[in-house]
């Protein structure tokens, strides 16, 4: 026989038996339910004074027996039931109240996240028959409604055509859907922030977050913040809050959600076992961007190793949430395919890739010897993402390193000579950008990478002074080098973007001894390649020496 959902405790082998009856229904398609399986469902609730429900498929077959207690039944887990943007479940669900209510607030609330095809509450009168049974369904595009009221029924007039109803809701599920998707292929998005601080800290953090988003192709559909006392530790938010942001997310079509934080693996199960859509943390959205951007066997090789570190406590137990990252958004790159297997295969990859990054470590520093021995100068070129710092290598070395206007354009590190007019080679090095609460992971993996500083005579820190949030952005750089033990090496602050401030514009205090440039605009960088020279010199640095008529050289 099959299973019988929820608690049989305390129930007699023969009230069990004819419960399992109910699996030998089936429902006209267009009954709601049957007069005949009303009475039946209310005679066993008043007798074992629970609250039984069916769930119920297009073709009347009965899916589903549960066994509630007497307030509530609750909905077994419907994976192989397949719902999506413009399709519903495929089931209904009907249930009976001991209680005389209308639909409550977790009927409903059941009914809009499932994407049931519907709804309905059986009124159990005092003599075990069936009363008024109430009904709802999905009202696709309404937000602040997502459902809609059937009018009351009794156990006579059960005919509402009820499939034809749901194909129509389908429908119009469909034709919203095609207006919510723009560019099939982009993920939509509705971004989550919750925090216990002040609330202009979290909104501007939702900001950078919604700039990570577009720079990784997804359309924002909306922002959620909600300030708390604390964080909830198994929801993050509220769990109210929580159906509600899924509610939104499934009435806007939806196909990601992204929290404004790092998870914890116990987080994304809690949080995934309420919402059927690919939930993921802002360490997961910086680690996709990076796996975009990789260009080089090297970048790649850190950005896997980066993935494969993050996802490696996270494989334990139910793995539902991990199989929506299939692709997409949180589950690209070469990483991608490592999703699914398990732990031991997962700690076996990243050992040799351990192994090749400690490669890595030591050619890069067989190269910074050589070039130690040649005695050429370095000045490196860091700052937060997308300050500027790949054009202004571009515009002082007349290179093509990309530079585009989006966070994280730049991964893998340049280097290009330069010559001074009074006959001193420098070697200019661009490299990754950093950003708040950059992932563990990354600094971890990118260590070999971000060790090229190290050896700097002079760093660059290049602010974008038109960002209203850089007072935020130059702390989240010094903190990165102070955690990199290198906040020993000299240090020229050069605010970037001038071009974009007001005529009027005044450096703020405690910048006043900072440059202003525009990378753009080559004039503007004369002071600060005087200061580059002068500081190199004061410091002893600067003993590379190259005749007047050499061009400047490039590296790779």
């Amino acid at each position: 026989m099959k299973e019988l959902y929820g608690s049989l405790t305390g129930l007699k082998p023969n009230q069990i038996k004819r419960i399992e009856h109910l699996y030998r229904r089936r429902m006209p398609p267009s009954f709601l339910v049957t007069p005949e399986v009303a009475k039946e469902m209310a005679g066993l609730s008043h007798e074992i004074r629970r609250q039984m429900g069916i769930l119920v498929d297009r073709s009347g077959r009965v899916t589903h027996v549960l066994v509630g207690d007497h307030d509530q039944i609750v909905i077994p887990p419907l994976e192989k039931f397949r719902a999506g943007i413009d399709r519903l479940r495929g089931l209904r669900c009907i249930h009976t109240h001991l209680s005389g209510n209308d639909l409550t607030r977790d009927d409903l609330t059941d009914l809009t996240l499932l994407r049931l095809d519907l709804m309905a509450a059986i009124d159990v009168d005092d003599a075990g028959h069936p009363e008024t049974i109430h009904a709802a369904v999905i009202q696709p595009g309404d937000i602040a409604q997502p459902y809609k009221p059937l009018s009351a029924l009794t156990h006579a007039d059960l005919d509402i055509d009820c499939l034809t109803q749901i194909l129509g809701i389908e429908a119009e599920m469909a034709r919203l859907g095609r207006i919510f998707a723009g560019d099939p292929a982009a993920e939509r998005a509705i971004l989550v922030g919750v925090t216990t601080g002040p609330k202009k800290t979290a909104t501007d953090s939702l900001d950078e977050l919604s700039e990570l988003a577009q720079s990784s192709g997804i359309r924002i559909l909306d922002r959620i913040l909600q300030v708390r006392k604390k964080i909830d530790p198994r929801f993050v938010m509220g769990k109210g809050k929580l159906n509600e942001v899924a509610i939104s997310a499934l009435q806007m079509g939806a196909t990601l959600i992204i929290f404004d934080r790092e998870l914890e693996p116990a987080q994304i199960r809690s949080i995934t076992d309420r919402i059927e859509l690919k939930v993921i943390d802002r360490t997961q959205l910086i680690l996709d961007i990076f796996a975009q951007r990789a260009q080089t066997r090297e970048g790649k090789l850190q950005v896997e190793l980066a993935q494969l570190t993050y996802l490696l406590p996270r494989l334990a137990g139910k793995n539902a949430a991990l199989s929506r990252l299939a692709g997409g958004i949180g589950g690209r790159g070469p990483g991608e395919t490592q999703l699914e297997i398990d732990r031991r295969r997962v700690r076996e990859r990243i050992t040799r890739l351990e192994r090749a990054t400690r490669d890595i470590k030591k050619q890069r520093k067989q190269q910074r010897s050589r070039r130690s021995k040649r005695g050429v100068p370095v000045v490196s070129i860091v700052g937060y993402t997308n300050a500027g710092k790949s054009t202004l290598l571009n515009t002082l070395t007349q290179s093509r390193v990309t530079a585009e206007d989006r966070l994280f354009a730049t991964l893998d590190p340049s280097s290009r000579r330069i010559r001074f007019p009074r006959d001193l080679e420098v070697i200019i090095t661009d490299t990754v950008g950093f950003i708040q609460d950059l992932p563990k992971e990354l600094m971890a993996a990118f260590r070999a990478t971000l060790e090229e500083l190290e050896n700097a005579d002079l760093l660059v820190h290049v602010i974008d002074i038109s960002n209203p949030r850089y007072p935020e952005q130059i702390a989240s750089v010094e903190r990165i080098l102070a955690d990199l033990d290198l906040h020993r090496i000299p240090t020229l602050y050069a605010l970037n973007k001038i071009d974009q401030m007001p005529d009027d514009f005044r450096v703020p205090r405690p910048w006043e001894d900072a440059l202003t440039i525009s990378a753009i605009d080559r004039p503007t960088l004369t002071p600060l390649l005087t200061r580059i020279e002068t500081a190199l010199r004061q410091s002893g640095a600067a003993g590379a020496f190259i005749p007047e008529d050499a061009a400047p050289e490039g590296i790779d």
